[in-house]
């Protein structure tokens, strides 16, 4: 179909517009000129002044890392468990390990982070550490999901429990919550 004559003159002044004022942008100065002005250092990281907002940020970084530990946890791992989906001969097993070993994976990850969160605060700091040996355990928890093993699922909800009671006794109180599909895959 032929495109009207108006049509193709508006589109191409328009495209030598853009093209004329890219080049006249980029165009470079033969001289430099002084503005009067100093040059001002940049720093690398923009970073908190005080260890007041130094803990705040990490208390914060703490809780939503634990919530997506949390959420993705009850979501796709106590929610089916509970539904009996893990068990052998249930319909749509195959698909509930799948989704319970990326939510494993993704939960254990957050949790691994929180955990380094809660460095930055020594209350948080002191809560959290008895629970290292327990964040460490869930490593193992897809093969023993595979093996049938209705265990895994409590155990690791026993982690998160304790997480969330740790971060409630030192003034960072995490809830549920459910991370989206992009999150998981990232």
């Amino acid at each position: 179909m032929p495109v009207p004559i108006r049509r193709l003159v508006v589109a191409l002044t328009l495209c030598c517009a853009l093209v004329a004022g890219v080049t006249a942008c980029s165009g470079t100065q033969s001289k430099p000129t002084d503005t009067g002005m100093a040059a001002v250092p940049v720093a690398d990281k923009p970073s908190p002044s005080t260890s007041a907002e130094k803990q705040k940020f990490a208390k914060t970084r703490f809780v939503a890392n634990a919530s997506l530990a949390a959420g993705a946890t009850y979501q796709w791992i106590i929610k089916p468990w509970k539904a009996g989906k893990f068990k052998k001969g249930a319909h749509g097993r195959t698909l509930a390990l799948v989704k319970a070993g990326l939510a494993g994976t993704f939960a254990y990850n957050r949790l691994q982070a929180a955990k380094r969160n809660a460095q930055g605060d020594p209350l948080l700091a002191k809560a959290v550490a008895p629970l290292s040996s327990g964040i460490d355990a869930l490593k193992d928890l897809p093969a023993k999901l595979r093996k049938g093993d209705g265990n895994a699922a409590s155990s690791f909800n026993d982690v998160i429990n304790n997480v969330k009671d740790a971060g409630k006794s030192a003034g960072a109180p995490v809830t549920n919550k459910v991370p989206s599909a992009s999150q998981l895959t990232h």
